[in-house]
């Protein structure tokens, strides 16, 4: 018998066995309803306890058709298994009155759980009435985040849509691990507090290969996070990709080691953005690249704002004590909105250190795009009027 043919038989041996310790629950089979109409929440909940328990690989099936959920909450903390996969080929549906789950929080949340892995579908927040609440300055509920994972581990999110959300989309707040790839997010650009991606207290978090539309960040990033790695987003509309805010507690952990590399920014309000409040703080920013992305008509590609303060009135005369050092801007091209398009408004009391920019090359009207820099220390290689900034 040949190599090839062994190798065959023990494939096929291993693939069968696979298949025979992988249990499937179809939702269905729990009770769901997928005429978007029945609430299908508990028969997800039974599904969900069905795969927990399990001690081996178990897969929840979702078919096609749509799922209303209302706000639903997936616990790990007493699972078995540590591989369960969660595979959509059909909508699940938040209710149409925003009432009935906008002061929960979380939609869709997960909690401590591990080796949960979400393939495919569609969640549709349908926010878009809490949306026209909000921007009429109406008494609203804040609305929720579609989908949520907290203290978790071991996390992948592939070929998800998440849609119209009443405020975040996907939020990973202490998690370890995560994989989030080839996902969309879909809101309108006038849509209130609707992050793309929010992570924050995390490690190991990668975001590859996603396209996010938003009314808010594409991607934000919140205090306490490490080794993240983004690659590959397109952003718009949306205000760009942004670590913070940060620096509201005097006592904040800090963010450090972020790539953000190979991305576009189309008719953005900002590109990439570092954010902290005007007010003491011991938190930091550190180790950051920015590299090979491109700007088409952005109002702020590159923006550092160490005087956040809305409205002037809970931080008046402050200088933030959050310290950005060893940020570096590579290989950054394209069109700016506005004649600044390098905003480096750093601290006064602590100001930006080890801030690098090369090979930025940016216009506005055809023309070159300046750069306003306070409280920057650096290099930088490449356009005198960038070069003049740090």
């Amino acid at each position: 018998m040949s190599l090839l043919a062994i190798f065959s038989l023990f494939f096929i041996f291993f693939f069968n066995l696979s298949l025979a310790t992988n249990t499937i629950y179809n939702v269905q089979n729990f009770g769901a309803k997928s005429n978007g109409k029945i609430d299908s929440t508990k028969a997800f909940l039974s599904a969900w306890g069905a795969a927990c328990a399990s001690t081996s690989a178990s897969t929840i099936y979702v078919p096609r058709g749509n799922y209303l959920i209302r706000n639903i909450y997936f616990n790990g903390q007493t699972c078995k298994s540590n591989a369960i996969t969660i595979r959509i080929d059909g909508t699940l549906l938040a209710p149409y009155d925003y009432n009935v789950i906008g002061n929960e929080g979380s939609w869709i949340k997960f909690e401590k759980v591990n080796g949960v892995s979400i393939y495919g579908g569609i969640f549709d927040g349908q926010g878009a009435s809490l949306w026209a609440c909000k921007n009429s300055n109406k008494n609203c509920p804040k609305g929720t985040t579609a989908l949520a994972f907290y203290n978790s581990n071991n996390i992948v999110i592939n070929g998800v849509t998440v849609q119209n959300s009443q405020m975040f989309h996907i939020l990973e707040d202490g998690c370890h691990n995560v994989m989030i790839q080839g996902v969309k997010v879909l809101s309108p650009g006038n849509s209130p507090n609707t992050d793309g991606i929010h992570v924050q207290s995390s490690s190991g978090v990668s975001i590859m290969n996603s396209n996010i539309g938003t009314g808010d960040d594409c991607i934000s990033i919140g205090p306490g996070n490490s080794n993240l790695w983004i690659e590959g987003i397109a952003c718009g509309p949306g205000h760009g990709i942004s670590i913070g805010s940060l620096g509201w507690e005097s006592q904040e952990q800090g963010v450090q080691n972020v790539t953000v590399k190979t991305v576009t920014f189309t008719n953005t309000e900002n590109g990439v953005r570092v954010k902290t409040w005007a007010r003491p703080s011991n938190g930091f920013v550190r180790n950051v690249l920015f590299q090979h992305i491109v700007m088409t008509n952005v109002q702020n590609p590159i923006i550092i704002d160490q005087n956040y303060c809305p409205n002037h009135e809970i931080c008046p005369n402050q200088g933030s004590g959050v310290k950005i050092s060893d940020v570096t801007y590579e290989d950054i091209h394209g069109t700016s909105a506005t004649e600044i398009a390098v905003k480096l408004d750093c601290s006064k009391t602590n100001p930006c250190s080890g801030i690098t920019l090369e090979d930025v090359n940016l216009s506005y009207k055809n023309g070159r795009a300046e750069a306003s820099c306070v409280n920057a220390g650096g290099r930088a290689s490449g356009f005198e009027e960038f070069s003049r900034c740090v």
